[in-house]
């Protein structure tokens, strides 16, 4: 069968940043059943998939608009320092938060300060070109 935008797929992914850094990778673990169309899927990585059938072995990469989206600068905030250890923080680091419906936020730290750290809450992949791979395994 090819893949549709119905179809629920069996498949092989790695993610990487166009620098090879793997970010995830199923490769080496179960292949997960994915289902097109539910929006769990990148609408990039999605579209890639699309006529695509069992045994295909394939790479792309999706832009950030077909992705996770630009890193938008409003989602940049000051945090005072004094909230964070002292030991641990780091610049890189994922920080999380909660928000006025007590929901976790995520965000990188992007700067240490005297009295202040700056933390994007961003999503850590909004702006980056991402490299998929994929291994078809079976199409439903």
């Amino acid at each position: 069968m090819i893949i549709d935008a119905n179809s629920k797929v069996t498949l092989h992914f790695s993610l990487a940043l166009e620098n090879g850094d793997i970010v995830d990778s199923t490769f080496e673990k179960k292949a997960p059943s994915l289902t097109m169309g539910d929006g769990s899927l990148l609408p990039g990585f999605e579209r890639c998939l699309l006529g695509l059938t069992t045994g295909d072995v394939k790479e792309f990469l999706v832009e950030p608009k077909d992705a996770f989206g630009a890193r938008n600068p409003l989602n940049v905030q000051q945090v005072k320092r004094e909230g964070f250890s002292e030991e641990a923080l780091q610049v890189g680091m994922i920080v999380t938060f909660l928000d006025a419906a007590r929901h976790e936020v995520p965000g990188v730290v992007t700067v240490i300060g005297e009295e202040e750290v700056t933390v994007d809450f961003s999503h850590p992949l909004a702006g980056k070109n991402l490299l998929f791979k994929v291994e078809i395994i079976d199409v439903q």
